[in-house]
């Protein structure tokens, strides 16, 4: 899958925002943030940096950071439109689990039933093993997956979600057989694979980041090498054109009123280019995209579009 709707464009988006974005009022209540994976992976700790933020944009007010993990997110996702649409309730989101997962048909809803405001990062993918692994390099992986098809097990985050398609492509791209081993969210799957429990993760940079005295990164889906681990090579340099992995944002209820999801959207704008943010999403391997309510339509669009392909060649759905 690759990633048409421009980074470069979103990522320097913050340039073109309006004033009205930074003179942001507060909210008049505190914030409910609602989590659809459990705390410890990528989802929480950038709900933690908002959080932070948020209090200190706004010292008035609360975010309260709550959880209703399940079935890869799916959980959350069906029942937020039970929420209040009260402009304070609010929902992280995936992709491209929100497009992937009603494609697999054992869910709830819809992907037109999850209302996106605003898309903040984007992190890509990578694959990792544990320091403890005999496996060195990205060569030596491929050599011990061809030795033994189907031995090899990678931890991953949900199924029918962005790691689970990582992992389908890669063995799809390297010709190899491994087996994807599916967990509620990153922090259940980082003890399996600090414990090699799992022979690796298909996972994300921040992982490999907060872990890297504990995980030994083989490979990453970006344009160019990450600063932070400049020695880990590319999929491009590998001969695979992969710059890929996932979106995260907000959602709220499909009753939010326009000026709701406006008032959110500039919100979260004003937290995305708040220095602070940006030093911690440098820090921890996020990278900024600023998708608000004006971009949205076209947007969801083109990720839909290019999703609903990618799950048909990765075979996600199929029995």
């Amino acid at each position: 899958m690759r990633l048409n709707f421009s980074l470069r464009v979103l990522m320097t988006a913050s340039a073109l925002l309006s004033a009205a974005a930074f003179a942001q009022p507060c909210p008049d209540k505190n914030v409910q943030y609602w989590q659809a994976f459990p705390p410890g992976g990528e989802s929480d700790l950038s709900a933690r940096h908002q959080q932070m933020v948020l209090k200190k944009k706004c010292a008035a007010i609360e975010t309260v950071v709550q959880y209703k993990a399940g079935a890869g997110g799916a959980l959350m996702w069906t029942q937020m439109n039970t929420l209040p649409a009260d402009g304070v309730n609010v929902v992280g989101i995936n992709l491209p689990h929100i497009v992937f997962q009603p494609i697999e048909g054992q869910v709830q809803y819809k992907t037109s039933d999850v209302t996106p405001v605003y898309w903040f990062h984007y992190t890509p993918d990578i694959l990792v093993v544990p320091v403890a692994s005999p496996i060195k390099t990205f060569a030596e992986f491929l050599t011990a997956a061809k030795k033994e098809p189907g031995k090899m097990s990678f931890g991953g985050s949900g199924l029918n979600s962005a790691n689970h398609a990582a992992h389908e492509r890669l063995n799809a791209a390297f010709n190899v057989k491994t087996i994807y081993i599916p967990f509620k969210g990153t922090g259940d799957m980082t003890t399996a694979v600090l414990g090699s429990q799992v022979d690796g993760a298909i996972t994300y940079v921040p992982f490999a980041i907060t872990n890297k005295a504990r995980v030994r990164p083989l490979a990453v889906a970006m344009e160019q090498r990450h600063p932070l681990m400049p020695e880990v090579p590319t999929f491009k340099e590998l001969g695979v054109n992969w710059v890929d992995g996932a979106y995260r944002g907000i959602g709220v209820p499909k009753s939010a009123t326009p000026e709701q999801k406006k008032r959110l959207s500039d919100l979260w704008a004003n937290l995305n280019n708040d220095p602070e943010m940006k030093e911690l999403a440098a820090k921890n391997g996020f990278e900024l995209v600023n998708v608000g309510v004006e971009q949205m339509d076209a947007f969801m669009k083109e990720r839909t579009q290019l999703y609903t392909e990618g799950a048909a060649r990765l075979g996600l759905g199929k029995k």
